[in-house]
This record gives structure tokens, sequence and C-alpha cells, in this order.
């Protein structure tokens, strides 16, 4: 059906009609002081009409400046506005005042019109607010809610306390919570939350109350004071942190097992296994048997198709005594297998090893733009994750899996949001709101940890991957925030550059090179990204440096007076997995192999490898040394490797980190 938009109060149909009388909404009673606003629809030919709305000054005192606002009802659009300024946002409308007319003097009116065009049955504008309370002129919700009760606090790690309440009640409805140290606002937990952790605190004592609002911002009185008092803190230092990755035990012939035979288990403090996925749907931790995919469709992660997910991998495949962490064979009928079941196998072994649940990744970030977007999105993930991962309720699948199965394999979630507000993978969903929104999630996570490890005795860490773009970390990442609920962060240090440019150049180096070609905003280190997030609030001592167990190639490279490095490549290197990529222990072999020649830059800390037509940038056990060195010298928490796979062996690139300096 075509819509007509009307204009004033006339409306021509086969000729000029007289304004038909104009009908008004009826106001309920108001308060004497309290301006209103009244409705008035002057004509209606059942596809539009012309409306309008007559603020009168029913006070004392002079109105200078107002704001009116109002809901357009489902299939009905704003077409005109006169005698006022506005904007629509969606279904949402904001009026003005007009510049050239402030004032509406008392006992005084003033009238705006508009044309509404509708499909359907006429239905009234909705949500009308005059200066932030209703146009009947009520005066709106000024009842404040209750103060909050019962307000406790306990140290929760190193430099952290608890802080949890007994809800408020208010008249219409509690909208959050304000937390203060002393004056200064530490914390906001808005909807339904009554705990939060404040981060960063020095020793001795905090005192900490809680201010309730609503949701017409009245405020309760503060809350009785709560003092905890909190441990030193001890910064941490020399922490050795490494992704193992799902599909590793395919393809790559990495095992568990493999991770022990190396040495590397040995000198690990915590372990991230990659990943975890969130449904499309329910937008919650799940977890499914869709192993193959392929990772450019940007529907790969999606829970209906290929890629989403290796249960098989995860907890279905059985190990033999040849394979398994404890040298004995699995069985037909037990419930875990699989990953899990070996990492289960390593802790044991290794009773001091840390393993997290590594939430999204590359591939399965697509939904997390979503399930951070809303109070309830957020609850809901984090609970799935919880329920599926630390309480280990898997589902049952070829018989593996139930209630409990993999209780205890995790001390902790590890986000890795790849990246809020900012392009990642094809087909990732993003929304402005994602920078707020993260740190709203990392907090309803450290809540639900806390809130777990009260009834377990234990602390569950929360750790996160994040950028080392500049311009990613100003778009979605709210530093102070987010290191208020994280244990420790890894910042990438990798990836920085690759054959998805065309010119080569490193990826991994401590410093900008000299006669690095990028712009500037496309010149990144590791040196730049850590002094962002220092510069940000971060402490050194909860960052960790990410290190890459591979290299990154790009093949047709003239030689140029750089040896290769700086010139402009035909496409990406030969890959054993993928193009562009090749892990440390095969680029460990073709420099053994002959043809390829290794150079240094000492200075900027990087390496790689040239053959006159191919050129590989990586680590070797020099660079990792001397980055163990520099995190030292910055005071970071220590290093974080992407990923064991990609090592020899022996591992050597994890020895050489962990006999650095610490």
């Amino acid at each position: 059906m075509r819509r007509r938009r009307y204009r004033l109060s006339l409306l021509a149909v086969g000729g000029l009609l007289a304004p038909l009388p104009a009908v008004s909404l009826p106001a309920r009673s108001a308060h004497a002081a309290e301006p209103t606003a009244v409705f008035h629809k002057d004509q209606d030919r059942g596809s539009g009409y012309g409306g309008g709305y007559t603020i009168t000054n029913a006070g004392s005192a002079a109105i200078n400046g107002w704001t009116l606002e109002f809901d357009l009802p489902a299939n009905h659009t704003l077409g005109s506005l006169w005698n006022a300024a506005y904007t629509a946002a969606a279904s949402h409308v904001t009026v003005k005042n007009p510049g050239w007319r402030p004032r509406i003097a008392p006992g005084a009116s003033y009238d705006f019109g508009f044309n509404v065009a509708y499909s359907g049955p006429f239905a009234e504008l909705r949500n009308c607010k005059l200066n932030g309370k209703p146009c009947d002129g009520s005066g709106g919700d000024d009842q404040a809610p209750t103060a909050p009760t019962n307000v406790a606090a306990t140290q929760s790690g190193p430099g952290r306390a608890a802080v949890s309440w007994t809800a408020s009640t208010d008249d219409v409805r509690v909208a959050g919570y304000d937390v203060y140290e002393g004056a200064a606002k530490v914390s906001t937990v808005t909807g339904d939350g009554t705990a939060v952790t404040i981060g960063g605190l020095a020793d001795g004592r905090h005192a900490f109350t809680v201010v309730a609002f609503d949701t017409s911002a009245n405020r309760s009185a503060a809350s009785v004071p709560v003092t905890p008092r909190t441990g030193k803190v001890n910064p941490q230092t020399g922490l050795t942190i490494g992704y193992f990755t799902q599909w590793s035990v395919c393809a790559r012939g990495y095992s568990v097992k493999k991770l022990d035979t190396s040495g590397s288990a040995a000198k690990l403090d915590h372990l991230n296994y990659a990943f975890a996925n969130i449904h499309p749907s329910t937008k919650q931790c799940f977890l499914t048997d869709k192993a193959a995919g392929n990772d450019s469709d940007p529907n790969a992660g999606d829970g209906a198709g290929d890629g989403a997910g290796d249960a098989w991998a995860d907890f279905g495949r059985g190990w033999d005594a040849g394979t398994s962490v404890a040298g004995t064979p699995g069985t037909w009928d037990q419930k875990l297998a699989g990953n899990f079941n070996q990492l289960k196998q390593l802790k044991a072994k290794y009773p001091n090893l840390k393993v997290r649940i590594s939430l999204g990744g590359w591939s399965y970030s697509k939904w997390f733009s979503d399930a951070a977007a809303t109070d309830a999105s957020r609850k809901a993930l984090v609970s799935s994750c919880i329920d599926l991962y630390l309480k280990g309720n898997l589902p049952v699948i070829d018989g593996r899996g139930g209630a409990g199965s993999a209780a205890g394999i995790f001390d902790g979630i590890d986000l890795d949001w790849e990246w809020p507000n900012s392009e990642g993978h094809f087909g990732n969903v993003l929304h402005p709101a994602d920078k707020a929104n993260y740190t709203l999630l990392a907090q309803e996570f450290r809540r639900r940890l806390d809130a777990l490890g009260a009834t377990t005795g234990k602390h569950y860490t929360l750790s996160a991957f994040l950028p080392a773009d500049p311009a990613k970390i100003i778009a979605g990442t709210d530093v102070p925030g987010l290191f208020g609920a994280f244990d420790f962060a890894a910042v990438q240090g990798y990836d920085y550059h690759g054959a998805r440019e065309t010119t080569t150049n490193q990826q991994s180096a401590l410093k900008v090179a000299a006669g690095d070609p990028s712009t500037p905003d496309r010149r990144f280190s590791s040196e730049l990204a850590v002094d962002a997030y220092v510069n940000g609030g971060a402490p050194r001592s909860e960052l960790t440096l990410g290190v890459p167990f591979y290299g990154r190639g790009w093949t047709g490279v003239p030689r140029g007076s750089t040896n290769g490095l700086f010139q402009t490549a035909a496409g990406p290197a030969p890959g054993s997995y993928e193009n562009g990529f090749e892990d440390y222990h095969k680029l460990k072999e073709k420099l053994a192999g002959g043809g390829y020649t290794l150079y240094r830059d000492p200075v900027a800390g990087h390496a790689y490898l040239y053959n006159g037509t191919v050129l590989y940038t990586y680590d070797d056990p020099t660079e990792i040394t001397r980055k163990a060195a520099w995190i030292k010298e910055q005071g970071l928490a220590g290093a974080m490797i992407w990923s064991f796979d990609g090592d020899t062996a022996n591992g050597e690139l994890t020895t050489a980190l962990a006999n650095g300096p610490k």
C-alpha cells in the first residue's frame, strides 16, 4: 500500500477539504505545578494523520527550554514535523524547542505539529515524556530506592575485594548500583546484579559503600560502609602461559602427551584450551561435533554448520596406553575421553598447573557482540559457560559426557573476543556499544566465578587475549574496567604484519624496525602495544606478552638492498597447513636443509629467513630469549605462547622462554 504524508491539517482528496474538528486524547489529572503536553490528532484518513502536541506551562515560573519524547507504534512512520527541532532513532522521537522560541511563560502554551503515516489500524503514541517526566503532569517517579543492606566484602585474590549486598527495593524498578571507595565511584552494576569485584587495590583497609538508583535516576542513601582488608599485592612475574588447540591432535598430530614428553608441561603455569564456541541462536556456550569447515566462510563457527566445534576431539576420542598421558588405555564406556581426559591426567601429574577454557578466538567470535549486549544475555552466556566447562556438565554424545563428567578440569575462563567494535573474522557481528558491554561481560564473569569459588573454596582465574593494534584498543577496550575484572591478560605480540599485505615486514618485533615503510598508523610492535595498555591504566604485573611459535611468509620477494625485508611480494609463502603460515619446527628444518639464510635485527628484536624468493618472519630460541629479557625489564607478568604444536619435539622454544630471565 502506498503511504501518503500529510502537511498541517488539510487533506487533498479530489479538492480542498475543511479541517476536521481536533480530537484530543484525554489526560490524567496533573499536578498544578507541572507542565503538561497533550496530544491532538487533527485529521485521519485511514493511512495517515496530521497531529501534534500542545505544551502548557501550568507552573508559576517560565520554562526555558524543553524536550519532549515519544515512541511511535509498530507500522507508524513520522513524516515531517514543524515548529520544533527533532531527531528520530528507529521508533523513538525526540523533540526540542526551536532556537527562536525556547521560553514558555507561566500559563502559556506552545504547539508543534507533525504528519504520521501508518498501515493497519491506528495506534496511539506511547511513552510521552516532557523534560524527563510523564506528559500528563503527574511528575513521574520521584521516590528513591531503599539503601542496599547486608553489604559484605572479602578478599578475592591479590589486590581484589569481592563486594556483595542485598538488593534494594523501589516503587518502580531498581536499575542498578554504584559502588564507591570513599568518595570515588569504582564500579557500576546494572540490572539485578548484587555483587562486584574491585581490583588494583593496595595492601590495607578499604571502605566501600553502595548506592542504588532507579529508572528515573533517583538515588538511595549510601549503604553502611564495609571495610575489608586486602593482603599485599604480590606482582606476578615469570608466568609461562600457553594455548593448546583442539585441532592440534588431528593433522598436526600434537597430543597432550607430547606436551608432557617434550618437557613443556613441566615448565608451564597456565594452559588455555582453544576454543569454546557461542551458539548463534541462544548466544550461550555449547558443544557440537562439527569438526570440518572452511575458515574463510563467514558462517564457519555457527552452530548448524561445519567447523562449529569438535566434541569428539574434546571428550570423545579414545587414547591407547602409548598415546595417553597416564600410559593407560581408555575404555569403551568411560564418560570422559578425548583431550579433556588427557588434560585431567596432565593435571594429576602436574598439580600446580592451571587450565582454562578459552572462549572465542578468530573463528568463534562472531556472536560475542550479541551475547554481551544486554544484562540478560550476559548472564545467560556466563551461566552456560560455567555450567558446561567448570561444573563439567557436558552433553551426552555417542555415550560420552553427562552431568559432572568434566568437573574439576578447568580452573577458569579465558576471553578471546576478536574484536570488540572492530573487524575480525568475516561475518562477525559488531555493535558500537561493544566496548562498554565487554566490561560488563567481564564483570559478570568475575562475579559468577567468585560466587562459584565461595562454594568450592578455590579461586577461579579470568584472563583475556587483547589486541595489539592501538586503533582496536581505543575502539573496543575499556582498560581500567576490564583489568578490574581480569587476573591478567595477554597482549597480542604477533600478527603485526603478514601476507594479507603485499610488502614484507616483521610479524612480532619488540620495537618498530628502522626503515619500516608502513604508514604511521600501521606500524606495530610489542613496545607500542604494551605502552598503550600501561598508559591506559593496566598494571604491568597483570600484562603478559604473546609470543608466536610459528612464522608468516611471502613468496616472489626480490632481494633489494634489505635481503628481502620491506620488499613488494607476489603473494603468501607456501605453508604446511595454510599458505602464508608455517610452524617453527618446519622453519627450523628449512634452515637446516640449506638454501635459506637467517637474518636478525637485534635492535628491533626480530628475525627472518630468506632464500632469494621466499621470506618467513618468525621467532627462534634467540629471539624468544630476547623477549623473555624484555618482559622482565618491563616488569610484565610473563609470556603467553601461541601455540604448543608449533614447537619442536623437545620443546626448545618453551624451554628458551622458561629459562629466560625471571
